[in-house]
């Protein structure tokens, strides 16, 4: 038994490999490289002073040392470290289509994944709920990746409910270099939603202001709007409360619509002001053109 499920792991791992890496030559083989190379700078060497060079390269120790004004010279740092923080709460089962959230999300991260390792970047892994459930340090490596998008997909977390600042924390904990950092989720904040978003906005900034934070939200359209189909119970996936609601009275499908609507637009709003670059994705529709998208507004904002 357990060696077919091993064998059905390894199968579904070998699609999702398949598929994301036609999506990555396909579509977003330039895209990737284009958003986030030379992201930094390394030291190469120390040279004598020319003029016309920028002053405010001077390495004033060496020029001390010497009586010779001298400058750093730095190269372009191509290799990147790219850090995949991944809900995994139970919110993220829902899915009113084909796919759930969970495995919209897996597949974005597959995606990213095989798009930095075809460009020679390291890729590390944090799986959340409300703690870390697991982290993969970053490597470089088709095995590597393999194992990556393995535990994306068949991780069984412990936890259940959603807290971002958990990841966002640990990321700055563990990550000794600037990197960029997907953070990619429902966004389903715990308890009052006000209450929870200013809580969450000064780990979001101090994090951006470390690393590259990008933001991806995972939703699913049920979530913003309920169907005409009578008495329903509604259930919230991380604390198990529970509320019946007749979806038949319109004032109540359209307050439940306008509730969405708000929370979306102040979060949204919220994480736009702290400066991090925020993607909104959903289950019923393609990824792929919103996040070529996505790239072509960096590259455009970045002048390349």
């Amino acid at each position: 038994m357990e060696a077919q499920l091993t064998k059905e792991i390894l199968k579904k791992v070998r699609q999702v490999e398949v598929r994301t890496n036609r999506l990555v030559n396909d579509s977003l083989a330039g895209s990737y490289q284009s958003v986030f190379k030379g992201r930094g700078m390394n030291f190469d060497e120390v040279r004598e002073y020319v003029p016309g060079d920028d002053i405010r390269t001077i390495d004033w120790n060496v020029t001390a040392r010497t009586g010779i004004p001298h400058i750093k010279k730095f190269t372009e740092e191509r290799e990147l470290t790219i850090m995949l923080m991944i809900d995994i709460s139970s919110s993220g089962d829902f899915g009113s289509s084909s796919s759930s959230k969970r495995e919209i999300m897996a597949e974005i991260g597959s995606v990213l994944a095989f798009s930095a390792v075809r460009n020679n970047d390291k890729v590390g892994l944090i799986l959340f709920t409300d703690f870390v459930e697991l982290y993969i340090p970053p490597k470089k490596g088709r095995s590597h990746i393999l194992r990556v998008i393995r535990e994306i997909l068949y991780f069984q977390p412990q936890g259940s409910r959603t807290e971002l600042k958990v990841p966002l924390d640990f990321i700055n904990k563990v990550a000794k270099r600037r990197c960029v950092a997907f953070l990619i989720s429902d966004f389903c904040l715990p308890g009052n939603f006000i209450d929870s978003l200013q809580t969450l906005l000064p780990k979001v900034r101090v994090s951006n202001r470390r690393h590259d934070l990008i933001s991806l939200i995972v939703s699913d359209p049920r979530e913003a709007e309920l169907p005409d189909v009578g008495w329903i119970t509604l259930e919230d996936a991380e604390s198990g409360e529970q509320v019946d609601l007749n979806t038949s009275d319109p004032a109540i499908r359209h307050n439940y619509a306008e509730l969405a609507r708000q929370r979306r637009s102040q979060l949204n709003r919220a994480i736009r002001s702290s400066g991090v670059d925020l993607l909104e994705l959903s289950t019923d529709t393609s990824y792929i053109p919103p996040l070529l998208g996505f790239f072509q507004s960096r590259m455009r904002r970045a002048g390349r």
